[in-house]
């Protein structure tokens, strides 16, 4: 049974302690909670996680006795990359502090059919409140480190950089775009907040490239980095002579893309995006640009098939 004195509030500190520092943030902490609270109380109340977790799960309630004791095992059923082990842990120490969780695997780490990733013991019911919740996670994050790897393989040796997006899952952000650093990638902007990206509907709004990014400046001074995104051969000529920090080229055939190459000649970095695919980044990398930027990673990764056993 789960010690119902230890508050929340202690809880969530601990399981702070627990995560790697990219998610030690506010926003990741209450996504476990959250996600704890629905799966656990039909009104999904936060204030319910202050008593003894494994009441809300009846199923559990009803076989399980409270003393028992047992052991687990979290297993790979899939090759792939693992990651969001330790937040797997962090959910299972929400749940009770007293589970003990042995990680065997690390994030990042490549994994084959029936890979050990983790073993656990404590309360039986504790050990199921968590289970289904941890491995969501699990699940989804070794998904999207998985298929960032097999982007970066595609690209190995061209020089290119492959980058995610902010085409993530909603309140999962934090946890997708670290799910892509463990499968080898980097990461664009976190947020709106972090990275001046001027796009083609800000150019519309702000009736073009060259007052769009003058208002950014006239704003923001050297506070951020300037992207621009271009869609054809002048707006390209035009961002150079604005000394911008990098720009993107938009949905650009490859051909197009070879000529932008020569046309900036290293003067600031070229983002290729739009479109891309395991089937066509080698191309994409290969026309010279520095960086390409996926949505695919995120949006449409399949999960990693893990599971967890009680024995």
């Amino acid at each position: 049974m789960t010690n119902s004195k230890i508050s929340l509030h202690t809880r969530i500190d601990a399981a702070r302690t627990i995560l790697p520092a990219e998610l030690q943030h506010p926003a990741v902490l209450s996504l476990l909670v959250l996600s704890l609270a629905e799966d656990l109380f039909p009104d999904a109340d936060l204030s319910s996680l202050e008593d003894d977790l494994t009441d809300g799960d009846i199923t559990s309630t009803a076989t399980i006795a409270p003393e028992s004791c047992l052991m687990a095992y979290i297993r790979s059923k899939a090759q792939g990359v693992v990651a969001g082990i330790p937040v797997a842990r962090a959910v299972f120490s929400l749940v009770d502090p007293d589970i003990y969780f042995n990680p065997l695997a690390g994030d990042g780490d490549v994994v084959k059919p029936g890979t050990m990733l983790a073993e656990l013991s404590g309360s039986g019911r504790a050990l199921l409140v968590g289970e289904r919740t941890a491995l969501n996670f699990l699940c989804r994050m070794s998904g999207i480190a998985s298929l960032a790897r097999q982007f970066v393989d595609a690209i190995a040796g061209t020089g290119a950089v492959l980058l995610d997006t902010r085409k993530t899952a909603p309140g999962l952000r934090y946890l997708d775009k670290y799910a892509v650093l463990c499968g080898g990638g980097q990461n664009h902007r976190v947020g709106l907040f972090d990275m001046l990206l001027i796009k083609d509907n800000h150019i519309t709004g702000a009736g073009g490239i060259t007052p769009a990014v003058a208002r950014a400046r006239e704003m923001y001074g050297d506070r951020y980095q300037v992207e621009v995104e271009v869609k054809n051969l002048a707006e390209l000529e035009e961002a150079l002579s604005l000394g911008v920090d990098r720009i993107m080229l938009d949905n650009m055939d490859l051909e197009t893309m070879r000529i932008a190459v020569k046309i900036d000649n290293h003067r600031v970095p070229l983002e290729a995006s739009g479109n891309v695919s395991l089937a066509n980044i080698r191309a994409i990398a290969e026309t010279g640009v520095d960086f390409i930027s996926s949505g695919t990673l995120t949006h449409s990764a399949p999960t990693l098939d893990i599971s967890m056993k009680i024995g």
